[in-house]
């Protein structure tokens, strides 16, 4: 069977299960087994694959058809310029949170920094940031020791264990150092609206990463307070918010000091993120 073959029929099975991304997930699972490019998989079709990568494959797209995400099923997911390393320890980065980024990197251009990463699951937004912010270091801290764990493993990968840090912490209980900028993707998403969300999100992402209580504000409200501890005075404090959170997150916002400078939106016109500083 050759590499046409085989995506046809893989991409068949995972329509058949109500796949969206049939072509594109069986293309993704196949292209990571053989260790080749997916531009490389679609232009030599004709390429014979070896048993053994087509019974993974076939495990691989049983594995896709009970709903589990593709990026649990390879171990990664592309974020910003990197691979970044990902298991059901970490919620799997999107998108939306690069939005942050780029705000970010725009401000603090050429400076030399100290950030806080609270909730940092993969490490995903503190590496990246520090990829880009050459001169600036970093901390990141979660309550899973297993997302630390791949959190440390990243920043190995990408070289940049000698300006990161990442400890298992409570934001409760974290009172190490003062910071020019926090940022957080923390839970935003209600409990009762957890039931809601589609099951390769809510059968397999860590539920610790996404339920932010009982109006989705419980741990926002817990960041806000301990980042205007952390924060240097004129610091920047970015967080990602949840879909219709912005008129209730800002009041908070400002009662703990800080002051909105813009607002982010996301493909869907929503507010998605909120970049503040501490007046």
């Amino acid at each position: 069977m050759n590499l046409e073959e085989i995506i046809k029929n893989g991409s068949k099975q995972l329509k058949k299960g109500k796949t969206r991304t049939s072509l594109l997930d069986a293309e993704i699972i196949l292209s990571d087994l053989m260790g080749i490019t997916r531009e490389f998989l679609i232009t030599n079709s004709n390429m014979n694959v070896p048993e053994n990568i087509k019974k993974k494959f076939n495990h691989s797209i049983n594995r896709r058809m009970n709903n589990e995400p593709v990026a649990y099923i390879t171990g990664k997911r592309d974020f910003w310029t990197e691979t970044f390393k990902v298991n059901r320890a970490t919620l799997i980065p999107r998108p939306e949170t690069e939005i942050l980024i780029y705000k970010i990197i725009y401000f603090f251009r050429n400076k030399n920094i100290n950030i806080l990463d609270i909730g940092t699951g993969s490490g995903c937004i503190l590496l990246s940031i520090l990829k880009e912010l050459k001169f600036s270091r970093g901390t990141g801290i979660d309550v899973s020791n297993s997302a630390i764990k791949v959190a440390i493993n990243n920043s190995r990968r990408f070289n940049l264990s000698n300006r990161s840090k990442f400890k298992v912490f409570d934001i409760n209980k974290f009172n190490h150092g003062k910071y020019d900028l926090i940022v957080s993707n923390p839970p935003y998403i209600p409990s009762k609206e957890i039931k809601k969300l589609s099951k390769d999100i809510k059968d397999y992402e860590p539920d610790i990463a996404l339920n932010g209580g009982k109006d989705g504000l419980d741990l926002i409200k817990k960041v806000i307070y301990k980042s205007s501890i952390l924060l240097k005075s004129n610091g920047l404090f970015a967080i990602e918010i949840g879909t219709n959170q912005y008129s209730r997150v800002s009041p908070i916002m400002n009662k703990h000091g800080f002051r909105v400078v813009s607002k982010e939106f996301d493909y869907n016109n929503n507010v998605r993120c909120i970049i503040s500083t501490k007046v």
